[in-house]
């Protein structure tokens, strides 16, 4: 609790008590007074009001001594906890000291003052005003456990140190802080059976109360599972039994099962952990905390397959909830890209077609999931790449939450990779004013990038060097993705050279290695005319890069053109061409060259492009 609430609640108590002591005494006036008072007293006590009638206090209105000492205890509390705050804890003590002479019930008070001597290794003084506060207030847990930890931290006896907690515990049967007390005592004495069987005697509590279980559970395992030991069997039983009581009597609590779940996927034990966080997401459906727990829990175990599994097996009995399937879809995703990252490209298309069809599914059971959509229309895109398919689906994610610009962003990536450039750069813009109206923080170097690779596609060239000047401005030191972009696409048009080639200088020293980046200089250079340059590059580029890229084999075929080796032109043409056969430029590039070697014409370069 945060001191200065504290103080409040203690000078709203102490200032009550004495309040209703003076209008109770102010609601006894007696009969026989009210028949003694002149007529015009008499009146104004009933409410009349009577300006010509002006006396002094009467006698019996004064407070009595037992109310004047409580409105003194309540300004020597509220001047006590002015002097704690100046960092005088002497002259506070000695005021809290006066506030429990005339109220050693006031456990809070009595705790921290307690608490103060202890820090100044006053423990008799500590003591005694624990157990004035017990006398005044038997019923109160809290000064037996600090009598407790005092006895057994700093007087070192131990045997006073379990009365009290043992008090405790006779007093509230379900305090985890008198079993964590007992345990400690009993550890510090060297017995961990005695310690462990203050534990073993919570287990045994007739409590219907989940939060006791929980509480239980996570003290019994911070114990039992130690940092690089691995409990046994019996001991992870002992756990399991005390959790699932927790989820037993959590009913519709949703904190309490996630917690059970987080225990049961920490200890590894996806199985159990699985129905908790899902019947956890269906009292709160938009809880992410917990659908990304569980999806990575099952990640970081390698327990994916038996994950989708189990969540199948689960589809099948309760085929109308919609967690089930947006949960094995993310799994798949997860798995398709494991199997990408093994080179395994058809097992992996499969998976991520799986995920698409369960993302699907969960939107058609509940299509008020955002979350959901944002998944599916990523895989669709840069995945699948179904981008009419992730079209679809974002305009209606856009039409159910009109004021989350994200669904613009996305949709205009979508139409974009679909090929629909002017209407890509429309609903960038579009996401641009939403997000701006929304304060959302959208607007990244990032953003700027995406809708700087969109306006190039329409042909727009100025309006995207604009944007990728500002994706760069916005992020210098992770800019060269945005350099290189802007560079090539000078290039590429054969426009603002110089300035290209300082923005693709600047993307290799942020990335030297980088084979896209590579070819993309060598392309300038071939623009302006150093061939020998630009084939250093490209050959380079083609080394460096991870797969055959067409682009960079046909620069290296043009290069070789324009040096007139002929046969190296082709056979780099040749290697492109397999990998796009539907460049029909290229492809009659090829054939016009073919045909000339083979009349015997000699084969004049192609003029720049």
């Amino acid at each position: 609790m945060i001191k200065g609430q504290t103080q409040l609640g203690l000078a709203a108590r102490i200032f009550a008590s004495a309040a209703l002591t003076c209008s109770a005494l102010l609601a006894e006036a007696s009969p026989p007074l009210m028949k003694a008072l002149p007529a015009k007293a008499v009146a104004a006590h009933r409410g009349g009001v009577d300006d010509s009638f002006r006396s002094l206090p009467a006698g019996d209105l004064a407070l009595n001594a037992q109310s004047q000492r409580k409105a003194d205890a309540l300004a020597n509390f509220v001047e006590g906890a002015r002097l704690e705050e100046n960092g005088e804890v002497e002259a506070a003590l000695t005021l809290y000291q006066k506030v429990l002479t005339v109220d050693p019930g006031e456990i809070e008070l009595a705790s921290r003052v307690a608490a103060l001597l202890t820090r100044q290794e006053d423990y008799p003084r500590a003591i005694d005003i624990l157990k004035d506060a017990i006398k005044a207030n038997s019923k109160e847990t809290g000064p037996y456990l600090q009598l407790a930890f005092i006895y057994s931290k700093y007087l070192k006896k131990s045997e006073q140190a379990l009365k009290y907690a043992n008090q405790a515990i006779a007093l509230d049967p379900e305090n985890i802080e008198a079993y964590q007390r007992i345990y400690e005592i009993e550890s510090n004495n060297g017995d961990s059976k005695k310690a462990l069987a203050a534990l073993d005697r919570a287990t045994k509590v007739n409590s219907r109360n989940p939060t006791f279980w929980t509480r239980l559970g996570k003290l019994y395992a911070s114990i039992v599972f130690t940092p690089g030991t691995e409990a046994n069997s019996e001991e992870l039983q002992r756990v399991n039994e005390i959790f699932k009581r927790a989820a037993e009597n959590a009913v519709d609590d949703p904190s309490v099962l996630k917690d059970v779940a987080d225990y049961f996927a920490a200890s590894q034990q996806v199985q159990e952990a699985i129905p908790l966080y899902l019947r956890a997401l269906e009292l709160q459906p938009n809880d992410l905390s917990a659908r990304e727990k569980l999806a990575s829990g099952f990640a970081a175990t390698n327990q994916r397959v038996k994950a989708m599994e189990m969540l199948q097996a689960i589809i099948a009995k309760t085929p109308d909830k919609y967690q089930p399937y947006d949960l094995l879809a993310q799994l798949q995703d997860e798995e398709g890209r494991a199997l990408q990252r093994a080179k395994q490209t058809e097992p992996a298309k499969a998976m991520f077609a799986k995920a698409a069809a369960n993302y699907e599914q969960s939107l058609l059971i509940n299509p008020n999931h955002g979350q959901t959509y944002l998944r599916l229309a990523e895989l669709l895109i840069a995945v699948l790449q179904r981008s009419e398919g992730a079209e679809r689906i974002l305009v209606e994610a856009r039409a159910r939450f009109p004021q989350a610009p994200e669904f613009a962003y996305f949709l205009g990536i979508a139409q974009r990779e679909a090929k629909h450039a002017q209407q890509s750069v429309a609903t960038f813009e579009e996401a641009v004013l939403e997000a701006e109206v929304s304060g959302s923080d959208l607007l990244t170097a990032r953003f700027y990038f995406d809708y700087g690779v969109a306006a190039d596609q329409a042909g727009l060239y100025e309006k995207a060097a604009g944007l990728f000047r500002k994706s760069i401005a916005l992020d210098p030191a992770n800019s060269a993705e945005a350099c290189n972009y802007l560079g090539f696409m000078w290039a590429d048009h054969n426009m603002h050279l110089d300035e290209a080639e300082e923005m693709l200088q600047r993307a290799l020293e942020l990335d030297p290695d980088n084979g896209a980046f590579l070819d993309s200089r060598g392309w300038l250079l071939f623009r302006k005319g150093k061939f020998d340059d630009a084939l250093k590059d490209l050959l380079r580029a083609a080394q460096v890069l991870t797969r055959d890229d067409p682009v960079v084999f046909e620069h290296i075929g043009d290069t070789y053109a324009k040096l007139n080796r002929i046969p190296q032109a082709l056979e780099y043409w040749q290697k492109s061409i397999t990998l796009t056969p539907e460049n029909k430029a290229l492809a009659d590039k090829i054939e016009s060259t073919q045909t000339r070697m083979s009349k015997g014409e000699p084969v004049k370069p192609a003029p720049l492009p």
